[in-house]
């Protein structure tokens, strides 16, 4: 009997195991950042969920703050055309109290090629408390991709009223898997 119970014990934990390691679903992805901005701002995650509906990209952040003195601010680049190199969509804001963001058309990452808002839903959340920022992007506003990858970079401003350098997720430009919807 104690042989019995041990064996179903081991085989639950084997099964666990083997449940959590099991690849993620092809309709999400989440990507580690390190610590590496001296700032409230600093990225540390991102997370690309494409449903039916929505394209959902959660950041992790440091520390955000609700001033306006923390001047934190990001941008997630929205690839949509495999055979189109680069974004086609930024989806632009501030991390504090007051701001506003924006999702815009795109020819490259450059503030100089962005384009025309888009005409559709979307909306941005902060959570102070969670240090968390959600961006929801409505399919139809993106033209429904059948697959997106972001590319996400963040920066801030110090007490003194220098800016910081910009964050990346992973390095300058590079976007994460695709996602299929």
């Amino acid at each position: 009997m104690r042989t019995t119970i041990l064996s179903a014990a081991a085989l639950s934990v084997a099964a666990l195991t083997l449940t959590q390691l099991a690849p993620a679903s092809a309709d999400a992805i989440g990507v580690r950042d390190p610590r590496d901005l001296d700032h409230g701002a600093d990225l540390r995650s991102v997370e690309v969920r494409h449903t039916a509906d929505n394209v959902v990209v959660t950041t992790t952040h440091t520390d955000l703050r609700r001033s306006f003195r923390s001047g934190s601010s990001g941008a997630v680049f929205l690839d949509t055309d495999p055979t189109d190199t680069g974004p086609e969509y930024v989806f632009a804001g501030g991390f504090f109290v007051g701001t506003d963001y924006q999702l815009l058309e795109v020819e490259g990452f450059g503030s100089g090629k962005w384009g025309e808002p888009v005409q559709g839903s979307y909306r941005m959340r902060v959570d102070y408390d969670l240090d968390r920022v959600r961006m929801r992007i409505s399919r139809e506003a993106i033209g429904s991709p059948e697959e997106v990858r972001v590319a996400v970079r963040v920066a801030g401003t110090r007490p003194d009223g220098s800016n910081t350098r910009v964050d990346w997720l992973r390095e300058p430009r590079a976007f994460t898997e695709w996602v299929a919807q």
